[in-house]
């Protein structure tokens, strides 16, 4: 049995008093995402949007309504990747859901593979990459699609851009994640 640390401890009251959104890597990305989820392996959203714009640009005396209106038209110059994470992270969340990825070593290579999010659809799973711009690379996803494709029933590259296809890969815009998720 694990000894809990007073920093699990703090995670644990995060998490249940729902100021965090807990994502676990599913170390065997199957429909089953509970039975291989890795405790000790997972990244943290925050529930409110938001506060987590607010919290990126905390920096400057106040929130100017300047940053606001430049992000709503894309035309704020930052990365703004984990922003739209997080984004899609609380639309998945809404809609009852439990939160996973899936990440592996990339073969010859200290990086990583990611998958930003995995949803059991019966007996399979649908795999959503998150893009904060456009839909340039995004090697992860077709990656996972290749090695896991028994498994997948749909996979989504999810961006600001209008609906398409890529092969086996469906081009969503974020406003559409709540019903890929139903």
């Amino acid at each position: 049995k694990r000894n809990n640390t007073k920093a699990d401890e703090l995670l644990y009251e995060l998490i249940d008093s729902k100021t965090v959104l807990p994502c676990y890597n599913s170390t065997d990305p199957r429909a089953s995402l509970a039975d291989t989820k890795d405790f000790s392996s997972y990244k943290l959203y925050l529930s409110d949007t938001g506060l987590f714009v607010t919290l990126m640009f905390i920096d400057r005396p106040a929130t100017e309504n300047k940053v606001y209106a430049k992000l709503l038209s894309d035309k704020l110059p930052a990365n703004l990747g984990y922003l739209y994470e997080n984004l899609a992270a609380q639309m998945i969340a809404a809609s009852g859901r439990k939160l996973y990825y899936h990440t592996w070593e990339k073969s010859g290579s200290t990086h990583y593979y990611e998958v930003d999010f995995l949803i059991p659809d019966g007996s399979k799973i649908d795999a959503l990459e998150i893009k904060s711009s456009g839909t340039g690379k995004h090697e992860s996803i077709k990656e996972f699609c290749r090695k896991f494709s028994q498994n997948i029933n749909r996979a989504y590259l999810i961006s600001q851009k209008d609906s398409g296809n890529e092969e086996n890969l469906l081009l969503k815009p974020f406003y559409l994640v709540p019903f890929l998720t139903e």
